[in-house]
């Protein structure tokens, strides 16, 4: 806090596939244990060490059209796949992984899902996920065959029962989850089990003051209860004190 200036940490050696080149990386977690950045990149991931003098990643996983990642207490990687419409869990090492959302194709069943997201593990191994081009959350129990819908899935809209291109989440510790709703510019609030959200930051229709957004993309929140908004097409994060 307080800097002015930020420090290049991974990458800025201009697009490209090379060991010290990104190309628009989308999504990316500290991996505490081996002081890393693991970095959803275009067809990869990757893996940037944080100590000084590191010139380079390497490539955890290959060919795999990367979208969201998470890491649970486990240590197990899970990676959002836009194309193949699944969420995978990886051991780190494992180029494999294992189908724990999604899988059978694009479609709007409750075994599938259309452009998932970003993504979030619980202490339980449940992930949740932004089922994008089907306007709603997916939760998948662990081993689950199939998701339930958590919020939205009433189509495409603006009513507090439905939502609009859903992207970055969170889930608090009793289940409420938090949701950049993103064509509606609005970040909601579902608590468990509720058939709808309410609107706890934007909603104010598109736009560039303190109250709008112009289409967020990822939400975080810090143990002050400080709530950070990226605000994608107004080039700026946001941050509000949610009560």
């Amino acid at each position: 806090m307080g800097d002015t200036k930020g420090q290049v940490v991974a990458g800025g050696n201009g697009l490209g596939k090379r060991l010290d080149q990104l190309n628009c990386p989308r999504d990316v977690l500290i991996d505490k244990e081996t002081d890393s950045l693991i970095i959803c990149d275009t067809g990869r991931v990757v893996r940037w060490s944080r100590r000084s003098g590191t010139t380079q990643g390497e490539i955890l996983i290959d060919n795999i059209a990367c979208q969201g990642l998470a890491m649970d207490d486990q240590r197990y990687l899970y990676i959002s796949d836009y194309i193949k419409d699944e969420v995978r869990r990886y051991q780190i090492g494992d180029k494999n992984g294992t189908i724990v959302a999604g899988g059978n194709g694009e479609g709007a069943s409750l075994n599938q899902l259309n452009f998932p997201t970003y993504i979030f593990v619980d202490q339980q191994q449940t992930v949740y996920v932004p089922d994008n081009e089907n306007h709603r959350v997916m939760k998948w129990n662990k081993g689950a065959k199939e998701g339930i819908v958590v919020a939205g899935g009433q189509g495409k809209g603006d009513a507090l029962t439905q939502l609009s291109s859903p992207e970055g989440l969170f889930v608090d510790t009793l289940g409420t989850i938090y949701v950049a709703d993103s064509w509606n510019n609005r970040v909601m609030r579902w608590p468990k089990g509720a058939k709808q959200g309410t609107i706890i930051v934007g909603g104010n229709g598109e736009g560039a003051g303190a109250n709008q957004f112009k289409s967020p993309v990822g939400l975080s929140f810090d143990r002050h209860g400080n709530l950070y908004v990226v605000d994608c097409y107004n080039h700026r994060v946001q941050r509000f004190l949610i009560e």
